[in-house]
């Protein structure tokens, strides 16, 4: 079963709060948008946003530029009939970020909770980080949230990678400075404790 396909079925065959990364509102991830991107006519993308009200949350603060991607089509499905007749416009991108290649100087703000820890082959992550530095502009914000050095070794039977902000830096690069990390643990629908770390960066490419 190709990547796609297991993810559409995971969201078929799973309810919305039947996933271990399931949470009522993301408010660390709010919390560092609204810090670092203020201006709500900047354009934000969301890797791997799934059925996440991350959204929804987005265009109630008032921000206008959303872009959400996912390798489900399922899951950006949900999402969209769930916003319904939102007067937001909101982009959609299907495809692994690990293959596709975005366009470039996009966006103000890149936010990804729990997909770069799915990348355990040093390909994926490289283009990974080939297109977060083709699609931001310059002094543009990443927030990369992945599990943290306590985290699970595995999720929904895949394999993961588990970062602190040293290792985490690394993998992005010279290019990026840390602004900040925070470790979160996230507390699943099936009461369990999964540690997380969240990581900041400014895109400082010359």
């Amino acid at each position: 079963m190709n990547k796609s396909d297991f993810w559409n079925n995971v969201y078929k065959s799973k309810n919305f709060d039947a996933v271990s990364w399931y949470a009522d509102r993301l408010d660390t991830s709010l919390e560092l948008i609204e810090n670092n991107c203020s201006q709500k006519d900047n354009s934000i993308i969301d890797i791997g946003s799934g059925r996440s009200t991350l959204v929804d949350d987005l265009c109630a603060l008032g921000y206008k530029k959303l872009t959400l991607l996912d390798v489900s089509e399922e899951a950006i499905s949900q999402t969209l009939r769930r916003l319904g007749n939102s007067p937001i416009s909101i982009s959609t991108i299907f495809g692994d970020i690990s293959k596709i290649t975005v366009q470039e100087n996009l966006y103000d703000l890149w936010h990804d909770r729990a997909v770069f820890h799915f990348l355990t082959e040093e390909s994926q992550r490289n283009k990974y980080v080939q297109n977060l530095k083709r699609s931001l502009k310059k002094n543009g914000i990443a927030i990369i949230a992945t599990f943290g050095p306590d985290g699970p070794d595995k999720c929904s039977g895949l394999n993961t990678m588990k970062y602190d902000k040293t290792t985490l830096h690394a993998e992005l690069g010279d290019d990026f400075q840390i602004l900040g990390s925070k470790i979160e643990y996230h507390q699943t629908p099936f009461n369990t404790s999964q540690q997380f770390i969240y990581c900041w960066f400014k895109f400082n490419i010359k």
